[in-house]
């Protein structure tokens, strides 16, 4: 990862107070490749500063959520979710008998949309799409 793609760099290029504890929950979140939650977040920062409070865990993602670097997700299980704010786009499909959220980017559900957006008078400026499903056979990379 190039050091300009990390969250620490821009919070620092943002001229966030990067503290220590800060840092390292920000490697944390850069290291991440699925989308914690604030308690899972200051488990893996705990694990590696034990001084790490969950209050600063909740402190730290609001700073990092206002100053546009991190975006809250939530797909509807009642916990708020975090991924870079600048990672490509990409939309969802959340398994709801594990809670696994698989990412992808369809390029056809991306022209359905801006179809849909153009006959109905807009110009697509972002969305985001969640789709909620339950496996209907094992998944082809699991073994069975």
């Amino acid at each position: 990862m190039n050091k300009r793609d990390t969250i620490r760099y821009r919070c620092e290029n943002a001229g966030l107070r990067m503290t220590e504890q800060r840092r390292v929950i920000s490697d944390v979140l850069d290291q991440s490749r699925d989308h914690p939650d604030v308690e899972e977040l200051h488990a893996r920062a705990n694990a590696r500063d034990p001084r790490i409070s969950l209050a600063t865990v909740y402190r730290t993602v609001k700073v990092f959520e206002e100053a546009g670097i991190l975006e809250k997700v939530d797909f509807g299980d009642g916990r708020a979710r975090y991924e870079d704010a600048e990672r490509a786009h990409h939309d969802h499909l959340i398994d709801v008998t594990t809670g696994k959220v698989i990412e992808f980017c369809d390029p056809e559900i991306e022209a359905l949309q801006e179809r849909i957006a153009a006959k109905l008078g807009y110009r697509l400026q972002g969305h985001r799409l969640e789709l909620y499903g339950v496996p209907v056979r094992p998944a082809p990379d699991s073994g069975e």
